[in-house]
């Protein structure tokens, strides 16, 4: 008996651990629900220069257009759009969102230049954006940095990469409920 209770220990473990890290995404579910709209889309900056100041104007690769470009292919309705008011969140906001954006200071990356405290806001800022339900038909697509995003979302996205987007559903109660991360090469791919 207790062989066979270590055994279902085991194998729910596993279960567990291989949902909560190498979580793989059935892009065609994924689409056919946020066609519906009702979802928040926290997107990483795309690609950034490094020898280039946030104040500059980027030469940004394709990527965040091919993005956007597959969202409209795809039928993904995009509703509001905010937008860290660094330059390269604001153009890969452009490219992707389209149209008119908001840009907030409460989504900018703050770092080392703005106290701890203003940091803990911020991150509070961008976890109720995030749990904040979009206009009835759309999602909402919010473009910051990773530290705002491991700030708000915690640990787990220590790994979250340029043009990775970060999809949640607000479940009503102020809370934000993760549905899944998706790399920019994936939105392309769907769209093909």
């Amino acid at each position: 008996m207790k062989r066979i209770i270590w055994l279902v220990t085991g194998v729910l473990m596993c279960l567990f651990l291989t949902c909560a890290y190498a979580q793989t995404v059935d892009m065609n579910v994924l689409v056919a629900h946020m066609k519906q709209g009702g979802h928040v889309i926290v997107f990483r900056h795309g690609a950034t220069h490094r020898d280039q100041a946030d104040t500059d104007p980027l030469n940004h690769d394709n990527v965040a257009k091919q993005v956007g470009d597959s969202f409209r292919k795809l039928g993904i309705p995009l509703g509001k759009v905010y937008t860290s008011r660094f330059n390269r969140a604001v153009e890969t906001a452009k490219l992707v969102g389209g149209g008119d954006m908001i840009t907030s200071i409460d989504i900018t990356e703050g770092g080392l230049v703005v106290s701890p405290i203003e940091n803990e806001r911020r991150a509070e800022a961008l976890r109720k954006l995030a749990a904040t339900m979009p206009e009835p038909g759309k999602n909402t697509l919010i473009v910051s940095h990773k530290p705002n995003i491991m700030d708000a979302f915690g640990k787990d996205w220590f790994d979250v990469r340029e043009g990775e987007a970060s999809v949640f559903t607000p479940d009503g109660s102020g809370k934000a409920v993760l549905v899944a991360r998706v790399q920019a090469i994936d939105w392309i791919n769907a769209a093909k």
